[in-house]
């Protein structure tokens, strides 16, 4: 078989006989090669729309976990202050009990003093009254 002349020079024709300077599997090859990386590209940009979506997603749910978290600690702030009232409206109350047992005693020690001032004079004027 006689060679080509201009495939010996680097030239060749392709399917629609246009001169061409690679050869034509070079060239299939090459067109090959760049619709892959259409498809690659293409693929890629698929993907960072993906990935976005996916990291949209978890900064929302980062940001509600912080609000709940955040919500969490405002509960647990208000519980320790109502815990902390109710311990200083016991501490109130037990003083108030002390205070009204002293009162409570004062009345008790007074009441015992004039009972004993009332049976004396009742005594005095069964006294008096037994003179006459």
């Amino acid at each position: 078989m006689a060679k080509d002349p201009l495939a010996e020079a680097g030239f060749y024709f392709d399917e629609l006989n246009k001169l061409r300077v690679l050869e034509p599997d070079v060239s299939q090859k090459t067109s090959e090669l760049k619709e892959e990386c259409k498809e690659f590209v293409e693929k890629i940009g698929q993907f960072q729309k993906i990935v976005g979506g996916l990291i949209e997603l978890v900064d929302e749910l980062a940001k509600e976990a912080e609000t709940e978290k955040m919500k969490a600690i405002g509960a647990r702030n208000l519980l320790k202050s109502v815990a902390k009232q109710r311990e200083a409206q016991q501490q109130q109350l037990q003083a108030l009990i002390a205070e009204k047992k002293m009162q409570l005693e004062r009345y008790r020690i007074e009441y015992e003093a004039l009972s004993k001032v009332e049976s004396e004079q009742n005594e005095f004027i069964d006294q008096f009254i037994l003179q006459k």
